[in-house]
């Protein structure tokens, strides 16, 4: 008998190769024989797992385009065959109802909440402000109702004819050359002929892009946003569509109002305009300035208050925004009790929005002028200080809107005349007094109105709109300028703010 030999096929297949069934589990993507915990090197179930996921993509497909094999999770279950919902533990707990008459409590007193702006809701992240939105008042317009479907996308739909102005291309043609021979025969001004000049673009300070764009940074960058207007007009240098912006898009903002230059209207003036103010948000009276500064420990106090409702958070920003010389970069400059803004008596000082460090978790943003009330006459923007003088060619033209808001009295202490018929009448006798005279001994009307507004826009001249349904308790309105000491033009020193006057506030 001979001697049996041992095949390679008995044990190994294939002479020396791996048995069949088995897979080296090195480079393989199969979950067979794979565990959680695999040596070094060696892909682990999870891995197998995760890699697998990437693979998947859509469905597939034939020639044709039918859908051969369905995308995962995307298959249609057969008939007969049972489908299992994921278990959670939220099917056992406990389910909130609400009635008719505590969901209309809670939408009346929410609602109370939110219209006064002195109450903040501490958790709003945890209130269903979808209750509060009825769905009766905010339904969107039905289409079907305007317009049927069966005229619309039906076979008896009804198709507008465009208007057309040609019906072929030869009308079409002529028509052009017509309108070609139109356009020839326009007669062209001559250069020597006078054209009406375009509205000119010093009175459109403040209404660019870009400065729109730095104030709509400064409001999505702020927790709290603090509008500054001027004490001598609050209503006109008011923001009306950044407050409804703020209500209506931002509504998590806290809006603060900020009377500057309070030093410049009597006692009475400043709190009457508190008052009327503080029921729509509230109102601060402020004096900025580095040496005697009114209302900064009021405003620092509010803004720790801030900071500490908003204690989910490392700091808070709080942006200034408001018309153009009205105290802005001022007021951080008093906070700061230092120079950390570029300031000075003009508009348009402020360029970009800056960040300034206040305290530890306070940040203040500074924001250049805005002006959003576009239907200002040329008179009550140059009234406002939205406009730089030395920048409008014939000032003169709008010295009789400043006569006429300042009192008689209050231009005779300051510039010694005692009558006048009209403006021209008024600049000619305060040329001669000032000695500002053209050749020919011509009075240089334009030199002494630019000096005028710039007395009106400091400080020099008194002014201020009443508030309304406020009279003065226990004091006179003056007759005088009492409550502004420094009333003779002067150089403006650098290290004082805009609008400073050197009189301490009322």
């Amino acid at each position: 008998m001979g001697k049996q030999t041992k095949t390679g096929g008995d044990k190994k297949g294939g002479g020396g190769g791996s048995a069949p069934g088995r897979v080296k589990i090195g480079n393989s993507m199969s979950l067979k024989n794979r565990k959680s915990k695999m040596p070094v090197g060696i892909r682990d179930k999870a891995t197998v797992k995760r890699l697998n996921m990437y693979k998947t993509a859509g469905p597939k497909r034939n020639r044709d385009g039918q859908i051969v094999q369905a995308a995962e999770y995307q298959e249609k279950a057969k008939s007969g065959e049972r489908a299992r919902i994921e278990p959670n533990r939220k099917w056992f707990g406990n389910t909130r109802t609400l009635t008719q008459n505590a969901l209309q409590r809670f939408q009346n007193e929410m609602g109370k909440i939110q219209n006064n702006p002195y109450q903040v809701v501490m958790k709003s992240s945890k209130v269903p402000t979808g209750l509060l939105q009825e769905t009766a008042k905010t339904a969107n317009v039905h289409i079907l109702k305007t317009e049927t479907f069966e005229s619309t996308f039906g076979p008896k739909k009804l198709r507008k004819r465009p208007k057309l102005a040609a019906e072929n291309l030869s009308e079409m043609v002529q028509k052009i050359a017509t309108d070609t021979e139109k356009h020839d025969e326009k007669e062209v001004p001559a250069e020597d002929e006078p054209r009406d000049a375009p509205n000119d673009y010093i009175f459109q300070a403040g209404q660019s892009k870009r400065i729109h764009a730095e104030l709509f940074k400064v409001i999505d960058s702020s927790d709290v946003v603090i509008q500054v207007l001027d004490a001598r007009d609050p209503q006109g240098t008011r923001s009306k569509y950044v407050e409804h912006f703020l209500k209506t898009e931002k509504a998590h903002k806290h809006l603060v109002f900020v009377l500057n230059k309070c030093d410049l209207v009597p006692t009475w003036v400043t709190k009457g305009w508190l008052v009327n103010l503080s029921k729509e948000h509230p109102t601060l009276a402020f004096h900025a300035t580095l040496k005697k500064s009114f209302g900064k420990g009021a405003l620092i106090n509010l803004l720790r208050q801030f900071s500490k409702l908003h204690g989910d958070k490392k700091q808070i920003s709080v942006g200034f925004i408001g018309y153009p010389n009205v105290g802005k970069s001022s007021i951080i400059n008093t906070l700061m009790h230092k120079k950390c803004c570029k300031v000075a008596p003009l508009a348009g000082e402020t360029k970009v929005w800056q960040y300034v460090t206040l305290f530890k978790r306070v940040n203040l943003i500074d924001c250049p002028g805005v002006v959003s009330n576009t239907s200002d006459s040329n008179a009550d923007m140059i009234c406002k200080g939205v406009v730089r003088m030395e920048m409008v060619p014939t000032p003169s033209a709008y010295i009789d809107p400043i006569i006429q808001k300042i009192k008689p009295q209050y231009l005779t202490q300051a510039y010694k005349i005692e009558e006048w018929k009209d403006g021209e009448d008024f600049l000619a006798q305060l040329c001669k007094r000032m000695g500002k005279l053209l050749k020919k001994g011509e009075p240089d009307l334009d030199a002494v109105a630019r000096i005028v507004f710039q007395d009106f826009q400091r400080g020099r001249l008194p002014y201020f709109n009443t508030p309304p349904n406020t009279r003065p308790e226990g004091e006179e309105r003056p007759t005088d300028m009492s409550f502004i000491e420094d009333t003779a033009p002067a150089e403006v020193d650098e290290e004082k703010t805009e609008g400073e006057a050197s009189s301490e506030p009322p």
